[in-house]
């Protein structure tokens, strides 16, 4: 980038590529915000209408889920992030960091993030992450995430949800209200830990319960919540296969993890402050990729899961490292 400076400036003489300790210093002058501030004012859904994969019923398909990257191994680092622990009382050989996010699952665009200490669950970021939905919005998640209290929060968005919840004895307890013809039903969800929980209007839901012929004996029983009442605007089967969809932000973290992050396995960052701006400039340069994808996929009227990540991700970097290929 540095070079790229250099030669659209026509300083090519006279330029001199900043050093790695100048960098740094200007990295912490920098510090974590305008990389958040950037993320936040840019990053938003980028499936149009006509495009393949994105929408089920008319509401944009989204899914929310949570990673964790290693970082360096500093005391700063330890204390603010915290780190897993390992066999026999140990712990992990790195600090971690949390990230929840949205993503759109047709595009794999990561849209809305919360980064926090590995010690604060998936759950918990998840509070101010749901804030981001808006109505029009089909929001999908695994059964980790499912809460009497987010499911509330989330609903109050006007956005829709296709959650999937656990079925052993700590799972909600759905009571049927009325059979339908696709063979899902009807449900109301009421908490019954204290008396002003059992006051509280109960929550209307369409419970679907299924298995997946995948060769096994015993195979595992699936159930869905969705707010998706009505049969005849989204089948049970329909709503079993957009569930599958949720895959995609795993994909998405796969993206970049594995491919963007590099061979680096660890965050170079020493200090919390640069571990978030690091993890901002991750997801802002991942937007930034699969933004372009987008627009490749609408320009050739393709799926946007048939363009390469990993080719585009090269070709970006190409481009980078030889600026003099376009104009100033």
């Amino acid at each position: 980038m540095t070079d790229g400076l250099s030669w659209a400036s026509g300083w090519t003489e006279e330029y001199r590529p900043p050093s790695k300790s100048a960098i740094f210093q200007a990295r912490v002058r920098l510090g974590s915000e305008p990389l958040k501030a950037l993320f936040e004012r840019v990053a938003e859904p980028l499936g149009g209408r006509d495009m393949p994969g994105v929408w089920l019923a008319g509401r944009r398909l989204v899914a929310i889920d949570g990673m964790c990257l290693d970082v360096a191994d500093t005391v700063a680092n330890d204390g603010h992030f915290g780190r897993p622990g390992a066999n026999k009382g140990e712990q992990a050989a790195f600090p971690q960091a949390r990230v929840v996010a949205l993503a759109e699952c047709g595009t794999h665009a990561v849209f809305a993030a919360e980064i926090g200490a590995y010690s604060q669950s998936e759950a918990t970021l998840s509070e101010p992450l749901v804030e981001q939905l808006e109505p029009g919005m089909l929001l999908t998640a695994d059964r980790g995430f499912f809460s009497y209290a987010l499911w509330r929060k989330a609903i109050g968005t006007g956005a829709d949800l296709l959650w999937r919840v656990r079925t052993d004895k700590s799972a909600p307890k759905p009571f049927r209200v009325a059979d339908l013809p696709d063979g899902s039903w009807l449900a109301d969800l009421r908490q019954t830990h204290s008396a002003a929980a059992r006051r509280a209007e109960p929550l209307r839901v369409r419970v679907i319960d299924y298995t997946i012929d995948d060769g096994r004996e015993n195979p595992d029983t699936y159930r869905l919540f969705t707010t998706l009442l009505d049969p005849d605007e989204a089948s049970a089967v329909e709503l079993a296969a957009a569930y599958v969809q949720r895959w995609e932000i795993e994909l998405a973290f796969d993206e970049l993890k594995t491919h963007q992050r590099g061979p680096r396995t660890v965050l170079r960052s020493k200090s919390p402050d640069l571990v978030l701006q690091e993890i901002w400039g991750h997801l802002c340069c991942h937007y930034a990729i699969r933004s372009l994808m987008a627009q490749a996929a609408t320009h050739s009227g393709h799926d946007p899961d048939r363009v390469s990540f990993v080719a585009a991700l090269r070709i970006t970097r190409q481009t980078l490292a030889h600026p003099g290929a376009f104009p100033p």
